[in-house]
């Protein structure tokens, strides 16, 4: 049986949920990560949005933030004993319509109309790779980022049962979204060993590009990892 975790981006499953797989691979559990959004845009152009991300990241080609990012995904997966596969999906600040103009500047938005049939071909690609007994576990969308948003419709379109974790550090600022993102399901909470704990810091600071972001330094990086897990019990999980 496989635990396949559902990452809308290069971090996403680390940051969640990171101290519990780490805990899942050293009992022999098979546990991979699939991020659905990290296929490399056909157009060397950006948007003014994406050339904003990317002077955030130190970066400035998207081949190079994909690539550079795979290859932090990779090492975060390996911290973890977790095996990293990548789709070819674009991250929405790299997504264009039909007319070409730029779809997204903002990522706190709801999927747009004409995206209808991506969560639809997303779920595709996950089934053609699954096996009957696979463990899925996808993000709850708190926060609502479009992209996340996106990744859970087409979950929940696999007709499998499902785990959903919280998104973080989303969480931390959208709590208010967790109430009715979980309605309906029964919580469960997996407590994470020392060793695990440690394991799920190491794994999210190996996304070096994202920390500055995502948490303005590593010391506050660990704090806010540690708090969440000492306040939680552990990693929540959801089920319908």
């Amino acid at each position: 049986m496989r635990w396949i975790y559902l990452s809308p981006h290069l971090d996403d499953a680390a940051l969640c949920a990171g101290g519990w797989i780490y805990d899942q691979t050293r009992a022999g559990i098979p546990v991979e990560i699939w991020t659905i959004m990290c296929g490399f845009p056909k157009t060397k152009k950006l948007s003014p949005f994406a050339e904003y991300l990317h002077n955030q990241w130190g970066m400035k080609t998207a081949r190079q933030v994909v690539s550079g990012r795979r290859i932090e995904d990779k090492h975060a997966a390996e911290i973890l004993g977790a095996k990293a596969r990548h789709f070819d999906f674009l991250d929405c600040i790299y997504r264009q319509g039909q007319n070409g103009d730029w779809l997204y500047f903002s990522i706190f938005v709801e999927p747009l109309p004409g995206e209808a049939d991506l969560p639809d071909r997303i779920a595709s690609a996950i089934s053609a790779r699954l096996k009957p007994d696979d463990e899925l576990i996808c993000q709850l969308g708190v926060g609502s980022h479009v992209d996340h948003v996106t990744v859970r419709r087409a979950a929940e379109r696999l007709g499998r049962p499902l785990h959903f974790v919280a998104d973080i550090p989303y969480l931390f600022d959208y709590r208010a979204q967790l109430k009715p993102k979980t309605a309906g399901m029964k919580k469960k909470v997996e407590r994470v060993s020392r060793s695990g704990s440690r394991a799920w810091k190491e794994a999210v600071l190996a996304y070096q590009s994202q920390i500055p972001m995502l948490f303005k330094s590593p010391a506050r990086a660990r704090k806010a990892l540690q708090e969440y897990c000492s306040n939680a019990g552990g990693v929540p999980f959801w089920r319908k």
